[in-house]
């Protein structure tokens, strides 16, 4: 892989010379972003749901969170797994709009339970699809997917230092310093009533993150919910070597823009990134607004940085270069 990722940096690098367009260069071997959000050509405040599409055609979700109204959005088109970073509601999916851009961009109207469910779970059942997931995340899903009709061997368990493959694309989990309880509302009674009573959650294994390799050789750090970690070095940028990162910039209970930044800049090092998990209405018109964190952590990184404006494609070269949809 490492070959052939050098193979496609090469040739983009001869085609810019020869003076053709980047998106020619990359022809059909780009892939395909696409974020799901809360409000049609905005970035809004619960926004998390990004879809990967390997120019071999194999469809990843990230994080569904709860912007995506259940299995039967018609947004998702064909989905062949689900990557879930950790359990908490915003990514696990606890409850969703009642339509498209319901509330607004900055409080978005998520009146429709999905608990005991999750918005993740009816996605992986209404697809077939696999379900990518880490820590003892694994049995407590495979057991789930398998009483709501579909089967344990959905359920993929991708422990740090572990990869796997699906299609042409390679899937390796990374740490994250973040917290993993889930709710009790994601429970049936009994346990639920027991750790609600307590102000308690379920443990179910470290949150993560996860390195991302294309068929291209695009590979994407997905960083999940995270402080600053050594392993952004040592791990993901010396080891992996990402071209292209998603990172959370809310701050609070993850990185902050100047946290975020210091990621970026200092630690892993990759081409561009993709600015998520803002917590707050990023854009107005499909514009950046002054004053956001996101602004803030444009102005401090040093890669261009690209807004994941729900319901925008963008495509993405070997070299994390955004050729089409930015």
């Amino acid at each position: 892989m490492k070959n052939k990722h050098v193979a496609h940096r090469l040739l983009f690098a001869a085609c810019c010379a020869l003076g053709l367009s980047p998106a020619i260069a990359a022809g059909p071997a780009t892939v395909t972003i696409t974020p799901l959000g809360s409000h049609d050509g905005e970035v809004c405040a619960a926004d998390r749901a990004l879809i990967f599409e390997d120019p071999d055609g194999t469809r990843i979700l990230y994080d569904a969170g709860r912007t995506v109204r259940g299995g039967s959005d018609p947004r998702l088109g064909k989905i062949d797994a689900v990557l879930l970073s950790h359990v908490h509601g915003d990514h696990l999916g606890d409850r969703h709009q009642p339509s498209a851009n319901a509330g607004t961009c900055g409080a978005p109207d998520f009146s429709v339970k999905s608990t005991p469910s999750s918005i993740t779970e009816d996605i992986v059942l209404a697809q077939k699809a696999k379900l990518f997931v880490g820590g003892e995340m694994g049995s407590f899903f495979s057991r789930r997917i398998k009483a709501a009709g579909g089967t344990a061997d959905q359920v993929k368990v991708v422990r740090f230092g572990g990869q796997s493959q699906l299609g042409g694309v390679r899937i390796a989990s990374v740490p994250a310093a973040h917290s993993n309880g889930l709710d009790p509302v994601f429970m049936e009674s009994g346990h639920a009533d027991a750790l609600a009573a307590n102000g308690l959650t379920a443990y179910v294994g470290p949150a993560g993150g996860y390195v991302v390799t294309f068929s291209n050789g695009l590979v994407v750090y997905l960083s999940g919910d995270t402080g600053i970690i050594a392993d952004q070095d040592m791990v993901v940028r010396r080891f992996y070597k990402p071209t292209l990162a998603v990172l959370n910039i809310g701050g609070t209970f993850s990185t902050g823009p100047v946290e975020a930044a210091y990621v970026i800049n200092d630690l892993v090092k990759p081409n561009a990134v993709i600015a998520s998990h803002a917590n707050e209405a990023t854009t107005k018109d499909g514009k950046l607004l002054p004053g956001t964190r996101t602004m803030e952590f444009k102005s401090a990184v040093k890669v261009p940085t690209y807004l994941p404006v729900s319901g925008k494609p963008m495509s993405f070269t070997a070299d994390g270069k955004c050729v089409a949809g930015c």
